[in-house]
């Protein structure tokens, strides 16, 4: 397995605590069309994307332009190249899970 498989999977693991709520898509580029991260996720409402690298590694130029598109059109991105990118996933993913649980919560009590 390569590092970045490595790394990958790492991400999956992390992505696989949230459940059915969340949706992960990995498109497999063949070099035709628009270019696209290594991974596109919608939870609960909420655009994140992930490019994965081997540790130490970097995007590309070209990948840098994407994350920038991606950034500006409003989805968080995360590059990840080892298990502190991957916290900073989980931890953000987190955040996101207890707003939700709080929201509805309070739609409850308010017999929404």
């Amino acid at each position: 397995m390569t590092p970045e498989a490595r790394v990958k999977n790492s991400v999956k693991k992390v992505l696989a605590k949230y459940g059915e709520e969340l949706d992960a898509f990995w498109p497999v580029q063949n070099g035709m069309g628009t270019p696209a991260l290594d991974c596109i996720i919608c939870y609960c409402g909420y655009h994140i994307e992930v490019e994965t690298k081997a540790p130490g590694k970097k995007p590309t130029p070209r990948q840098e332009i994407t994350i920038a598109k991606k950034e500006k059109a409003g989805a968080k991105v995360f590059v990840i190249d080892g298990d502190e990118g991957c916290a900073q996933l989980d931890a953000y993913l987190s955040q996101i899970k207890n707003a939700i649980v709080t929201l509805r919560a309070m739609h409850k009590t308010a017999g929404l």
